[in-house]
Formats: structure tokens, sequence, C-alpha cells
């Protein structure tokens, strides 16, 4: 993954992740609220924000040191799948009810977490 498309889908998440949580905020809270999902779905928006913040940097990063865009491409791919099951699921549990939904959280956290390990391991060699 190139370091302009890591830029670009960090601002791609960034932008998506003001746009959710100022929806959930102000034009669904009364229903969050009411379901008891209000929680849920501040969660699923941190944690959106937290990787599309990281992202950025990881794409800097692979803008100054272009010998690791391999492995920063792949910490990014990580965040992304992890940000699209971990968030993914945590928003469609609250627009749906369907508690199923969170089972998929879990796998999205570890995708995010591998994505972390990914890059400690490709900035050992600085």
């Amino acid at each position: 993954m190139s370091a302009k498309l890591i830029i670009q889908l960090a601002a791609l998440l960034g932008g998506l992740g003001v746009a959710i949580g100022a929806f959930g905020a102000h034009g669904l809270r009364a229903m969050l609220e009411a379901s008891g999902r209000f929680d849920t779905f501040e969660t699923a928006v941190r944690y959106q924000f937290y990787h599309a913040l990281a992202m950025l940097a990881v794409g800097v990063l692979a803008t100054t040191r272009p010998e690791l865009r391999g492995p920063l491409g792949t910490t990014a791919a990580l965040w992304l799948g992890g940000v699209f099951l971990f968030s993914g699921s945590l928003y469609l549990l609250c627009f749906t009810g369907v508690t199923k939904l969170g089972a998929v959280a879990p796998i999205g956290g570890l995708l995010l977490i591998a994505g972390w390990v990914r890059l400690l391991l490709a900035v050992s060699k600085l």
C-alpha cells in the first residue's frame, strides 16, 4: 500500500468518524440512549478516530522511510480491516439491535492489535 493511499484512507476514516459521530450525537442520541447503546456507539467512533490518526502518522512515516512502506502498508491494512470489523459491527449493533453482531467486534479488535504489533516490528529496524 502506498503512502499516499494510507494517508487518503486515514482522511476517509477521520472524515467518516466526524460524520458518523455527529449523526449519532445529534440525530440519533435519543434512540441510542433509549436502547442503551450510546456508550457502544461512542466506543466505535473513538476507536475509528484513534486508528484514523494512527494511520495518518503511519502514512507520513511511509513518505519519509520508503524502505518501510511494505510493512507500514500491512499495518494500515490491518487497521482498516480492524476498524471495519470492530467499529462497523458496533455501529450495526447499535442501529439494528442484532446482538450477534457483537461477536464480530473481537475479531476486529484482534486485527487492530495485529496492526500495532506489525508497526512495532516494522520500526524495530530504525
